[in-house]
């Protein structure tokens, strides 16, 4: 069964029959946190939508904004 964050969110979903509940991009077996990390790596929004051609740049505009209301919730 597919969860959905709020819908600021849309694109943020949570499986936990794909990814154990983790943040995942519209169901996608690719989770907010490698987004992330790929592009704390250095990578360009560019490079990740080549890398993964299933996503679009509102996903990754997405994935950021929601890391960053988490970090605002901690303090």
């Amino acid at each position: 069964m597919q969860h959905q964050h709020p819908p600021t969110f849309r694109r943020i979903t949570f499986e936990p029959s794909k990814t154990g509940g983790r943040a995942v991009i519209r169901g996608l077996r690719i989770t907010v946190a490698t987004v992330l990390a790929l592009l704390a790596d250095g990578w360009s929004v560019a490079d990740v939508l080549r890398e993964y051609p299933t996503l679009e740049a509102e996903d990754v505009r997405q994935a950021l904004a929601y890391a960053a209301s988490l970090t605002r919730d901690e303090g």
